[in-house]
């Protein structure tokens, strides 16, 4: 970890409900008075928002699996670079959605690429910058799915990661059994939420989780 600062990622397959626990996280870290970076992988920079309309246009489906994982670990250097470096230099808790894990969880166990060629790459790409935690928020695949695909509906899909919600069960059944492997194998860093409760009481549990690191 780099400066005073502390990185905290937010994990899981689609429609886990992340988005709304990184927002509640935001004002609680706010009401706090701490400095605050909120962000996300990809699209944390002006050149990463363009690499995310690449990644997750629906159109691009015939997107080769290793430009897929290129791009990504395009994305986070230029983020960890331009933002979250500064940020912890600076002494901000930095919320990011999605960050190395994803990449180990989808296109590792998802797309079957060499895994210890992304964990490479990630170091590559981070410069060593590791979560101080990484929340995993867990739903069955079923119910993500549901979910994400009801946004979509009522949203469009042009913010969403509609690419990857069109993928078959299966693939999002990999890259969950992805994020459990993970969990397994670093407690002490990536923690299990259950996002299959109401927000408030998972928002709790990520509290309880957090606030120990916000202590001077």
């Amino acid at each position: 970890m780099r400066g005073s600062g502390k990185l905290i990622t937010f994990e899981g397959i689609e429609g886990c409900g992340k988005t709304t626990q990184v927002d509640l996280v935001c004002r609680f870290v706010e009401k706090r008075g701490l400095p605050l970076l909120r962000t996300r992988e990809p699209g944390g920079t002006r050149i990463g928002a363009e690499i995310r309309k690449m990644l997750l246009d629906p159109q691009n489906r015939n997107l080769a699996d290793a430009a897929e994982l290129l791009l990504y670990a395009a994305d986070r250097a230029q983020h960890v670079q331009e933002e979250i470096v500064p940020a912890l230099e600076r002494g901000a808790v930095v919320l990011c959605d999605r960050y190395t894990d994803a990449t180990l969880a989808y296109q590792g166990f998802g797309r079957g690429l060499d895994r210890p060629m992304i964990e490479t790459l990630n170091r590559m790409a981070t410069g060593g910058v590791c979560p101080a935690l990484t929340l995993f928020i867990d739903v069955p695949v079923t119910v993500g799915l549901a979910r994400a695909r009801q946004r979509n509906h009522q949203d469009g899909v042009a913010d969403t990661e509609g690419r990857f919600e069109e993928e078959a069960v299966s693939f999002h059944t990999r890259v969950r059994e992805g994020y459990l492997a993970l969990t397994a194998s670093e407690p002490a860093r990536v923690k299990r939420v259950d996002g299959n409760r109401s927000p408030e009481e998972t928002h709790q549990q990520i509290l309880s989780l957090i606030e120990p690191l916000l202590v001077n």
